[in-house]
């Protein structure tokens, strides 16, 4: 069997402007991988790489090329693990480039086998769950706003931005535009622990379900201090990257939040939530802001996961990658009516 490849970077412009406490986002910039077999038949994936672990379109531009001809060299794409073990001695690092390749070869093979990625893993489609709509920080009437259209959207479960030195009124903010909504809250790195054990006891009046990464990943002791003595569940995003990680956030935190663009790719990412759940950690599937091109085979783990957070396309202005169906925030796999991913060019 031969295979060929391709790639071609996207920018696609956010819905609205994106602000978390390290910065703020305006467009995407997305690398989609195309893999084709000799019958014509081709898989699709996405790497939304992330500069704060060290990738930009750039590097993942730069990189796929030797990537690729690993995979054309393998020839095979059923030979998943033999590729991604490959990928991963060619590349140490750069997980969304690898992730791209991973998302189009299980797309790939699953096409070829005709049938859907979660049916590919043994999954029961009916135990899927509903993903969480991300509200950015930004002024209190603005955030009123974007929240009162996610709940007029459906969405049922929010995730907001915190890690401020208003985060009180943020919350507020929020929790009154959305009075039955499940909200949970993510301080990305913002705040030390002290302050971290502070801020829960406050804002956990506003019934929150959690709070993401209080405290700078380098700082493991610091992130063990707060859950030891926080009022809300923690979850540990940027403090859990790899499969190594795992073991270790496991008496520093409550749910382990992975992402395939931190991990590196599908396979990863299942053992990652197998150890997590071994360890006694509940699992959160995340992800960045992200064409369906990855994030609909993201969204084939839901029956794995407690949580998901898997609202990477929602936020797009536009995408040109239709993906799995997410009415109301609900992932509905069953819906799924196609081999792969569910991945398709609007």
């Amino acid at each position: 069997m031969s295979l060929t490849t391709e790639f071609e970077r996207l920018d696609l412009p956010l819905e609205n402007a994106f602000t978390i406490a390290r910065g703020t986002q305006e467009t995407a910039e997305n690398v989609v991988v195309r893999i084709e077999d000799d019958e014509g038949t081709v898989g699709v994936g996405g790497a939304a790489p992330s500069e704060h672990y060290g990738e930009t379109a750039d590097t993942v531009e730069a990189l796929l090329p030797d990537l690729l001809s690993v995979v054309e060299d393998v020839g095979d794409p059923h030979q998943l693990d033999r590729v991604e073990r490959r990928m991963r001695e060619t590349v140490e690092r750069n997980p969304a480039a690898r992730c791209a390749v991973s998302i189009a070869l299980h797309d790939l093979v699953c096409k070829r086998l005709g049938v859907p990625l979660y049916r590919y893993w043994g999954l029961d489609p009916t135990d899927s769950i509903s993903t969480s709509y991300t509200i950015g920080i930004d002024d209190p009437e603005t955030m009123r706003e974007k929240t009162e259209t996610a709940v007029e959207r459906g969405y049922s479960t929010l995730k907001v931005k915190v890690g401020t030195d208003r985060d009180e009124e943020i919350v507020s903010t929020v929790r009154a535009a959305a009075p039955n909504a499940t909200i949970r809250v993510d301080a990305n790195e913002g705040w030390s622990p002290r302050e971290a054990v502070r801020k829960i006891d406050a804002l956990a009046e506003y019934d929150l379900e959690f709070v993401e990464q209080p405290v700078p990943a380098e700082n493991s002791e610091g992130l063990k201090f707060v859950r030891d003595r926080s009022a809300l569940p923690i979850a540990a995003d940027e403090s859990c990257i790899t499969l190594a990680d795992v073991p270790r956030i496991a008496d520093r935190a409550d749910i382990a939040n992975l992402k395939l663009m931190k991990c590196g790719g599908l396979r990863e990412a299942t053992r990652m939530a197998h150890a997590a759940h071994a360890h006694g950690l509940e699992v959160m599937l995340g992800c960045m802001i992200e064409s369906n091109a990855s994030i609909a085979a993201a969204a084939h783990l839901a029956p794995r996961l407690d949580y998901a957070d898997l609202d990477g396309s929602l936020l797009l202005g536009e995408d040109p990658y239709d993906g799995v169906p997410m009415p109301d925030g609900e992932i509905d796999l069953a819906a799924v009516d196609r081999a792969g991913t569910g991945a398709r060019p609007e």
